[in-house]
C-alpha cells in the first residue's frame, strides 16, 4: 500500500479507490477493544503512536508509517500503546 504524507493525499487516493468515508482516528492510551467486526472494509495508515492488532488470531505491532487492512466482517481486536495512536482510516460502507 503506498504510504501518504498528508492526510489530504491520503482521502483523495481513497476515494479514487472507492472508498466512501475517510477519517482521522484517535484512541487514547492503553485503550484496549474486546474482539469486534465491522461492517465495512478498512484501510488505514498509522500516523502517530502505536497499536497492537489482532487479526485472524494473528497479532501485529503496528507504528507510524504501517498500514492496515481489516475487512468488512472479520473479528479483531485493538490494544493501544501508552502514547494512544492515530491512524487515518478509509472504509467502504
Amino acid at each position: 500500500m503506498t504510504l501518504y504524507s498528508t492526510f489530504e493525499a491520503f482521502k483523495a487516493a481513497a476515494e479514487e479507490e472507492g472508498f466512501d468515508e475517510v477519517l482521522v482516528r484517535e484512541w487514547g492510551p492503553l485503550h484496549e477493544t474486546a474482539e469486534h467486526e465491522h461492517p465495512f472494509d478498512v484501510r488505514a495508515q498509522m500516523v502517530s503512536g502505536d497499536f497492537w492488532l489482532t487479526l485472524n488470531g494473528q497479532t501485529q505491532h503496528l507504528k507510524p508509517g504501517d498500514t492496515f487492512r481489516v475487512p468488512r466482517h472479520t473479528r479483531h481486536s485493538e490494544k493501544y500503546g501508552p502514547a494512544g495512536a492515530t491512524f487515518w482510516a478509509a472504509r467502504a460502507n
